[in-house]
């Protein structure tokens, strides 16, 4: 709570209409006749880490894609300002599970930032801008030093750092972690989610991440959200993890 004041405090005078909260009301998705879930109502705000949590098979990657327009849903999403007054569309940035491609290939880091970057083809070079830029996005995951290394050489940690710093061109206002660090050893885990916390905390960007690893949920989150049964329940992480249905669901 005391959070969400200071973010209303930083932007309440703002004129820009940056997206500050985006509010999930009564959301559900049915695929091929199968109700995955409904009456889903969440509050996401800036500043803000909102993990969400639940069993195998419960829709919390469907609810990503449903959020980010992949898949169609009933119910509403609304984006507001501080003043909560609507505002447009935010901009996403998503960091999938995993990356599929040919360990082989002779792909760079620059190379994948180039083609992302830029309108010509990766293989006629990087221009001094693009070249600038790519640097300065891995910087912000401090990851400038895997700009020559081939893809397939990168560790689980170091590939998700690369993707989420992909994420960040644009800067976006929501950014989305569908169980980024799986299969990632305990280091990596635990650099990445500080690089994540630091841009949820100077960039007052509003994160939703999906997780298996409860501990890093009760370390990094400031909200929970448990998908289960096709419904959903929400509240503070010490609440969640306090309440009893929750530690019976989860040992």
């Amino acid at each position: 709570m005391l959070k969400r004041v200071k973010n209303f405090l930083r932007h309440g005078g703002d004129s820009c209409d940056r997206v500050c909260c985006t509010k999930i009301e009564n959301f559900g998705v049915n695929i091929g006749g199968r109700q995955i879930f409904s009456d889903v109502n969440i509050h996401i705000h800036c500043g803000e880490l909102t993990a969400i949590i639940g069993p195998n098979g419960a829709g919390k990657s469907t609810l990503l894609k449903a959020i980010l327009g992949q898949i169609p849903h009933s119910g509403k999403l609304k984006y507001v300002d501080a003043k909560d007054e609507r505002t447009g569309k935010p901009v996403f940035g998503y960091v999938p599970q995993q990356l599929m491609f040919d360990k082989n290939s002779p792909v760079c880091v620059k190379d994948i930032f180039a083609a992302a970057l830029s309108r010509l083809p990766a293989w006629l070079g990087r221009t001094e801008k693009t070249k600038a830029e790519t640097e300065r996005l891995l910087g912000r995951v401090k990851a400038e030093h895997l700009l020559e290394r081939r893809l397939g050489a990168l560790s689980g940690g170091e590939l998700q750092r690369v993707l989420l710093a992909l994420a960040l061109n644009p800067l976006p206002d929501l950014l989305l972690l569908d169980e980024p660090v799986s299969g990632v050893d305990q280091m990596g885990l635990d650099i990445f989610y500080e690089m994540v916390s630091e841009l949820r905390d100077t960039e007052d960007m509003a994160v939703i991440l999906i997780s298996h690893d409860l501990q890093t949920v009760k370390k990094y989150a400031d909200k929970v959200v448990v998908l289960r049964d096709g419904k959903a329940v929400s509240g503070e992480t010490e609440e969640i993890f306090a309440n009893a249905s929750v530690r019976s669901l989860f040992g």
